[in-house]
């Protein structure tokens, strides 16, 4: 456990699982996480800061990783979250997002005056997790859709907005493009024994035509 650590930072997300993830898949996926807090085991490090949270739960009918975790860090926690979100690829069934936020624990909200909480160095980061890539670019594609039209329907009516979700969609769908592109590049031929990699193309995603 990391003590008088400048942040405390809380992680938040519901991960769906493929029917055949094991608790072990799970732990191994995690590892970076627990470990981060001194823990010697997945079940050991999955207690949050605040008893009030369910931490870190696999709901093993569900198949579903939920994530409501509060523990003191540092800003190395970034690269901490990134390996897990990378391991959590390998075990996912859909596209997820996973929230990450830093408050600062130098100043508390109740104690400090609003003008100095302009020098909080509080921060936020959204980490996606998936089976694809294609996964991955239609649950940002989804995200935006919803964040861009919510702010857009104080001004417009939804039936006005195709043209912007159109935008938003071949924008996405020229990134799709562009990474099946940069990883086929150098691979042997269809037909010649070489494999593909297990996270590249694939269907693009629904949304992207």
């Amino acid at each position: 456990m990391m003590y008088n650590a400048p942040f405390e930072i809380h992680v938040h997300g519901d991960v769906p699982l493929r029917s055949d993830v094991t608790l072990p898949q799970v732990e191994e996926a995690l590892k970076p996480l627990w470990q981060y807090v001194g823990a010697k085991s997945l079940v050991a490090g999955a207690r949050s800061s605040y008893e009030e949270e369910p931490g870190i739960r696999f709901h093993a009918k569900e198949h579903l990783l939920q994530l409501c975790w509060t523990l003191p860090g540092d800003e190395d926690f970034r690269q901490v979250m990134e390996e897990s979100c990378m391991a959590l690829n390998d075990i996912a069934a859909t596209g997820a997002p996973i929230e990450v936020s830093f408050y600062d624990t130098a100043y508390d909200d109740e104690e400090e005056p609003a003008d100095a909480q302009e020098d909080s160095r509080d921060d936020f980061m959204m980490c996606f997790v998936g089976p694809t890539p294609a996964a991955i670019l239609q649950v940002q594609r989804d995200m935006l859709v919803r964040d861009v039209s919510h702010m857009m329907e104080r001004h417009f009516e939804p039936n006005e907005l195709g043209p912007v979700v159109d935008a938003i969609d071949q924008l996405f769908t020229n990134r799709f493009d562009a990474l099946v592109n940069s990883m086929q590049l150098g691979r042997p031929p269809r037909g010649s024994g070489g494999g593909s990699s297990g996270h590249g193309g694939g269907r693009k995603p629904r949304h992207l035509h």
